[in-house]
């Protein structure tokens, strides 16, 4: 009796198309996702390669060493002019280039090497001033600033060995008693054998070990979280936002099934009502509620967590317009691919959850491989996120969300295109 009960029980899951998505496709879809963003560290450096833009303002021998360094690290993107890693660079950067790419979200994190690096690259000698480094960070990664950071002192120590060495020596000839003409002669010559001879290091390590720490003066300029009193609202918001914008919606065109298993939907149909009319005054309503949700959603974190909603209203409101109707068409696409409640449970979880941990609402995209990143661009998720980070985040002119807006509309007309050509069963039956 007990193998019976337990046989029929899987006779049931086999027969059970929702629960067997859930219990089998499900995890493995995710476990998919996340070991590909996680896993396969043996196969790759520490960390992802984080594209830099450096600028030499010093133009020195020592400064031209330093940033050859910097490019042989695997950690790093070296990117010395606009357009570098397109194949098509333009001028070389400046301070003013490095920090516009920076703010329009281009790359992440630039470094400025000043004027007068090349003459005193590092010292030790207390009081003396050294020309310190400037890196430019967008701190909605808050990875790479460090990553760059250990970067520099490793490899002021690993590439310009010879600058240490003289640094050492000046403050010996200074503190120590001075040099003999004999010894400083004999230190010159091994400072010129080293320099000969150090090599630009080609490891992949991604962090600076403790002996390079402090090597040069280097600070660290967050452009963009400055002024906000709360950066990671934004980004929380539009990422949950949007997943439970895509379960709602799936969950309210399942209507469309209960009015097909329960005939309503040929009544309907009987009337002046066509199928296209039916669907766009379900796209209106799904739309309509989608951009409440999210709207209450906003009000919340600018009342409780100091979202600065009021002066980003018209960024806010086209982005979530868009993003509401992209979302809804998509609840009506699945009502009209399933036959089932069921069935819609099961499809709806398994693509909205895939979509979600895809596209950046469960884990920001900045930290995926740049392929998990591309393929991320599939998503809803993706396009909704980019844009409101690009109203709350970067404050950028509504023009300048026109590629998100753009892509949410495409998904809008192409998502409803495909429901009401999938609905004609409807009307035939």
């Amino acid at each position: 009796m007990i193998l019976a009960v337990a046989r029929n029980r899987l006779m049931s899951l086999t027969h059970d198309r929702a629960a067997f998505v859930l219990a089998f496709v499900l995890p493995v879809a995710f476990f998919t996702i996340f070991a590909a963003i996680f896993g396969r560290s043996s196969e790759r450096t520490a960390t992802r390669r984080i594209p830099v833009a450096v600028v030499d303002e010093d133009g020195s021998e020592n400064s031209r060493r330093f940033v050859a360094a910097l490019r042989a690290e695997k950690g790093l993107r070296v990117l010395l002019a606009p357009g570098e890693d397109r194949k098509a660079p333009g001028q070389p950067y400046s301070r003013q280039d490095a920090e516009a790419a920076v703010r329009g979200g281009d790359i992440s994190v630039a470094l400025v090497i000043p004027r007068g690096f090349g003459e005193r690259p590092i010292s030790f000698e207390p009081g003396i001033e050294r020309p310190r480094l400037t890196i430019l960070a967008d701190s909605s990664d808050p990875i790479a600033p460090q990553v760059l950071a250990g970067l520099v002192q490793k490899v002021a120590m690993t590439a310009m060995p010879d600058a240490l060495a003289r640094s050492g020596m000046e403050a010996l000839d200074r503190f120590g008693g001075g040099l003999t003409p004999e010894q400083r002669s004999k230190m010159e010559e091994n400072l010129g054998w080293l320099r000969r001879h150090s090599q630009t290091p080609s490891s992949g390590s991604t962090a600076a070990g403790p002996a390079a720490s402090g090597l040069i003066d280097v600070e660290t300029r967050d452009l963009m979280g400055e002024t906000k009193s709360n950066p990671t609202v934004a980004f929380l918001a539009a990422g949950l936002g949007v997943m439970f914008l895509l379960f709602s919606a799936a969950g309210a065109g399942g209507a469309l099934i209960e009015e097909v298993e329960s005939g309503t939907l040929d009544r309907i149909l009987s009337t002046r009502v066509s199928m296209s009319k039916l669907l766009l005054g379900k796209l209106l309503y799904l739309a309509g509620i989608a951009a409440v949700q999210l709207t209450v959603m906003f009000l919340w974190g600018s009342l409780v967590f100091g979202l600065e909603l009021r002066k980003h209203l018209a960024g806010f409101t086209v982005m979530t317009v868009a993003t509401a109707l992209a979302c809804s068409t998509y609840g009506l696409l699945l009502a009209s691919i399933c036959r089932t409640r069921m069935q819609l449970v099961a499809v709806a979880n398994l693509t909205i959850l895939t979509m979600s941990a895809l596209g950046g609402s469960m884990f920001p995209r900045y930290l995926m491989p740049e392929g998990m990143q591309k393929a991320g661009l599939v998503t809803i998720n993706a396009w909704a996120i980019d844009g409101f980070q690009k109203v709350f985040w970067r404050e950028e002119p509504l023009w300048r969300l026109w590629p998100q807006v753009a892509a949410l509309l495409g998904v809008t007309v192409l998502l409803l295109a495909l429901a009401r050509r999938i609905a004609r069963r409807w009307e035939i039956a």
